[in-house]
């Protein structure tokens, strides 16, 4: 997954937009952008949001925000994105919940995926070990400023030139870190200002150099810039099969010489992820 489109569990109007926008998965958000009085019928626009979307034959990827889990599970989202989670023990948690559900609504059992929101509190950074074997459930890792911002008092989370202060940059590395030991998917967090399209470049390039596979929006307008960012080119492609054949072809060799380079079995796990993450 590259784009992870954030939209109102309550608006038809904007899921009906989200699904042209190009987003590899978009998320119904059941949680923040909807109101306690409202949250029965963004229920039941969500329950039938998934079924619209699953009657089409090319569609996103859907995963639901979830609060709470009984409304939405018969519909058969292809995942839930789990808010404030603490650490591997509450993916497991969930995870006998939802096998629970699954065997209820005559589902497949682990049809679900979970998404985590990893370091929403101060006390989850402390578990980002933890991930790693909790589930087969666990598609990514996310993680966000806004909870923990709140949770540990800090009057900002970004500087004047538009970097991350100290406590959120390590936030971001420990999601990066926690998803790349549990062998699933570090997807990158929202960027807020949308109207910033310099600075959500800047950012979408940044989160693709240091190794995140994707990044979630808060805007159809973000989406294309995620899928165009974190896309591999021609050039790495070609790149990454010629590390992989070259190994292939002398499996007893430790390092090699390709292009004029000395790769190693890193470069090789490297190769192979990029190509496992095009495939995907």
């Amino acid at each position: 997954m590259r784009s992870l489109l954030f939209v109102p569990g309550d608006s038809e109007k904007k899921f009906e937009k989200a699904m042209h926008c190009g987003a590899d998965a978009l998320i119904l958000d059941l949680e923040d952008s909807v109101v306690a009085s409202a949250k029965e019928g963004a229920r039941e626009i969500t329950r039938d949001a998934i079924a619209t979307a699953r009657a089409r034959k090319q569609r996103p990827l859907i995963y639901v925000r979830v609060n709470p889990l009984d409304s939405v599970i018969p519909a058969q989202p292809d995942g839930v994105m789990l808010p404030k989670s603490r650490g591997g023990q509450d993916i497991m948690h969930l995870s006998t919940k939802l096998a629970v559900r699954e065997a209820e609504n005559d589902l497949p059992d682990g049809a679900i995926a979970i998404l985590p929101i990893a370091t929403e509190s101060a006390a989850a950074l402390f578990n980002m070990g933890s991930y790693a074997g909790a589930s087969r459930r666990l598609s990514g890792l996310t993680w966000g400023a806004e909870d923990l911002s709140a949770d540990i008092g800090c009057s900002q989370t970004r500087l004047a030139d538009g970097s991350y202060t100290d406590p959120f940059r390590l936030a971001r590395a420990l999601a990066l870190f926690a998803a790349t030991a549990a062998e699933i998917e570090p997807i990158d967090t929202v960027f807020t200002n949308f109207r910033d399209k310099a600075g959500f470049l800047a950012e979408c390039e940044a989160g693709q150099r240091d190794g995140f596979t994707g990044k979630l929006a808060i805007h159809p307008d973000q989406v294309a810039t995620i899928n165009e960012v974190f896309t591999p080119s021609a050039e790495t492609l070609a790149k990454a099969r010629a590390i992989v054949d070259a190994f292939a072809a002398n499996p007893e060799a430790g390092v090699l010489g390709i292009g004029g380079e000395m790769v190693d079995r890193p470069h090789l796990k490297r190769a192979e992820r990029i190509l496992a993450a095009t495939k995907a």
